[in-house]
């Protein structure tokens, strides 16, 4: 299994308890996601974050739709969680959140490891679509982010 990288980082004039708080409400992820993927949490709230929480989400790929369920593995409220993806559309989805005290906010960090089924058509799926959607999608997160916490 080929394992893929995806790292961003972004500075966000609030601090790390109350980003994290905005982060800890799995509904606010809707609001954080393209409009393109029809992103929505199917778990009915209210949702009570732990380690062990389940959630699931509904959205569209390029038009086709998926379940894709995730279980929060590590809980720690004002530093960082983790979540991995238990169904969907990746061989491995495990993303690391982490917020960071810094001298004018929190630094935010998303650190994804990744995998693609199909071995080779993974990654020719890899190079001719999934890399530019998850540019495109964590672009727009990023924007999002700035423009519901502030830019610093």
């Amino acid at each position: 299994m080929r394992v893929y990288r995806l790292d961003r980082g972004q500075l966000v004039p609030l601090t790390p308890a109350d980003t994290f708080d905005f982060f800890a409400d799995a509904f606010n992820l809707e609001a954080i996601t393209p409009p393109w993927l029809g992103f929505e949490v199917a778990t009915p709230a209210p949702i009570s974050m732990s380690a062990g929480t389940l959630i699931e989400y509904q959205l569209r790929l390029h038009a086709v739709p998926l379940r894709w369920l995730t279980r929060i593995e590590a809980w720690e409220p004002g530093r960082r969680f983790v979540d991995r993806q238990l169904r969907g559309p990746y061989r491995l989805w495990h993303h690391t959140h982490t917020f960071a005290a810094h001298a004018r906010g929190t630094v935010v960090r998303d650190s994804v490891r990744y995998a693609l089924p199909l071995g080779p058509l993974g990654r020719l799926a890899r190079a001719a679509l999934v890399r530019r959607d998850l540019d495109r999608i964590f672009d727009y997160r990023r924007d999002a982010i700035a423009t519901r916490l502030g830019r610093p």
